[in-house]
């Protein structure tokens, strides 16, 4: 690698342009795929939690992590990548008389996506016809996500069966902030995953309707598109399965899906809505708006992602790239202003290197695009209970023994907003967190078999912490009101 680096030729110099840029470009456009109704099976809601389940770090770049792969494409995105500050404006068309396609590309995570529909005050009937009846509202999305996330395009979930439009969207944004979904119109999607708090909540467990507590920690709502299974203990097979969950959870929003489309049926906005876009109201319709929703939800880039950028001309020598690239040398100039602009703790590049290699072995759970293998992991979290019954996890759902005690990783991005930790929200700090990993979990007959006591120092220690906030990016800003009264 370093005899290629140092190569002078310009052809060589060419061809290290597709290693810097290697999940930061977006690809080929893809060819928008039509929205069919279809019915979604739900899942079975169990008195724990109230959301969908997040996950874990990754690198963003393919040499440093590579992304596993699923089976599911991705959509493409825009022409252009994303803006230093990730928040790149949709692309539009420039004149009526180019192609309506042209008005699709869109980069996840900008805020006129959840914006809401323009005015002020409740919706009326006349706002709704107007602005989900516009075609460009219905098309389906040429999407790309942002720097980092592009990382794993290819392990996009859910939009072949639920393809994105703004219009989904736009529904999924007014059920998940409207509390008449549960029994008693108190608990909203949002009580439960607030932007406030990191799309989660700070409380230790999820508090539903009559203040009831769940048994298990809210987790982030965010970054849900790269990921299939939800809940900490993956029994909704979906983001739409797990969108409807909650609603007839009795102590979540202690409803049931019968009463819940009852009651958004009596408003004769909602059910316009739906006939728009479902061609009717039903339950999996319901769960195909918020999982649109859900899945926009994306973290902008983070300081960790503008250092990484950087990393493939750590070994370049600068003016000799300046010499026989200009252009390429123009795009480190770029990145290194993005990354001074984005700045990177000499702390955190230091945890970011323990992170990553085998001092922490991190990257045993935590990897891909957002931090996370998506599986699940007995940490002996919980296994030392004598107050109450053992959360068995992962093995209520497949009954297997193995998987007793076991939850899903959870992604690293953003975490610092989201405290407290773990399923059980037993842990209140990342500081608390690392100590647990440092002195490898707690011992139990399934403790999973990468969780191996860790030879840290104190520094050790806060560079890691140091290192899992620079992996915070911009969360969208979402409008909150906005809906049919």
């Amino acid at each position: 690698m370093q005899r290629f680096l140092r190569c002078r030729a310009v052809p060589m110099v060419g061809m290290l342009v597709s290693l810097i840029c290697a999940g930061c470009q977006p690809s080929a456009p893809a060819k928008p795929v039509a929205a069919k109704p279809a019915t979604t099976e739900t899942g079975t809601a169990v008195p724990n939690e109230g959301a969908p389940q997040g996950d874990a770090p990754a690198a963003a770049d393919s040499d440093a992590m590579p992304a596993a792969k699923t089976s599911e494409p991705s959509s493409a995105g825009p022409s252009t990548e994303p803006t230093p500050s990730g928040k790149s404006a949709v692309t539009e068309p420039s004149s009526g008389d180019e192609p309506a396609e042209a008005s699709n590309k869109v980069l996840l995570g900008v805020d006129e996506l959840y914006a809401g529909i323009p005015g002020s005050g409740p919706l009326e009937l006349v706002d709704v016809e107007h602005w989900f009846e516009d075609p460009k509202n219905n098309q389906v999305l040429d999407f790309e996500l942002p720097l980092g996330l592009a990382a794993g395009k290819d392990q996009v979930q859910g939009v072949k069966e639920n393809p994105l439009t703004r219009a989904k969207i736009e529904l999924g944004r007014q059920l998940y902030f409207d509390p008449r979904l549960s029994a008693d119109n108190s608990v909203s999607c949002a009580s439960c995953h607030t932007p406030d708090e990191g799309f989660a909540r700070h409380t230790q467990f999820g508090v539903g309707i009559s203040g009831q507590l769940g048994g298990r920690n809210s987790p982030p709502s965010y970054n849900r598109i790269l990921s299939g299974a939800q809940f900490w203990d993956g029994r909704a097979k979906s983001l739409e399965d797990q969108a409807v969950g909650p609603i007839a959870n009795p102590i979540e929003m202690g409803n049931t899906h019968e009463e819940a489309v009852a009651t958004i049926k009596k408003n004769p906005i909602y059910e316009r809505e739906f006939q728009l876009i479902f061609g009717e109201l039903t339950i999996e319709a319901v769960g195909k708006a918020l999982a649109t929703f859900e899945r926009t939800l994306v973290t902008g880039p983070s300081p960790y992602d503008y250092e990484e950028r950087l990393r493939p001309f750590a070994a370049m020598d600068i003016d000799e790239l300046k010499e026989d690239d200009p252009e390429l040398y123009q795009k480190y100039l770029s990145y290194k202003e993005a990354a001074e602009e984005h700045p990177m703790s000499d702390s955190a590049k230091r945890g970011r290197d323990i992170f990553f290699g085998t001092k922490g072995n991190c990257t045993a759970c935590h990897v891909g695009a957002n931090f996370t293998d998506e599986k699940y992991h007995n940490l002996g979290v919980g296994t030392d209970v004598d107050d109450g019954p053992l959360d068995r996890g992962r093995e209520v759902v497949t009954k297997d023994d193995k998987d007793l005690g076991a939850f899903k990783t959870p992604t690293i991005r953003n975490i610092e907003h989201s405290a407290p930790y773990m399923h059980d929200g037993s842990q209140k700090t990342l500081e608390e967190v690392v100590e647990w990993y440092a002195k490898g979990g707690h011992p139990n007959p399934h403790l999973d078999e990468k969780i191996k006591k860790l030879d840290l120092t104190d520094q050790d220690k806060q560079d890691l912490v140091a290192f899992m906030k620079a992996c915070s990016g911009d969360f969208p800003k979402v409008e909150r009101g906005r809906f049919p009264e």
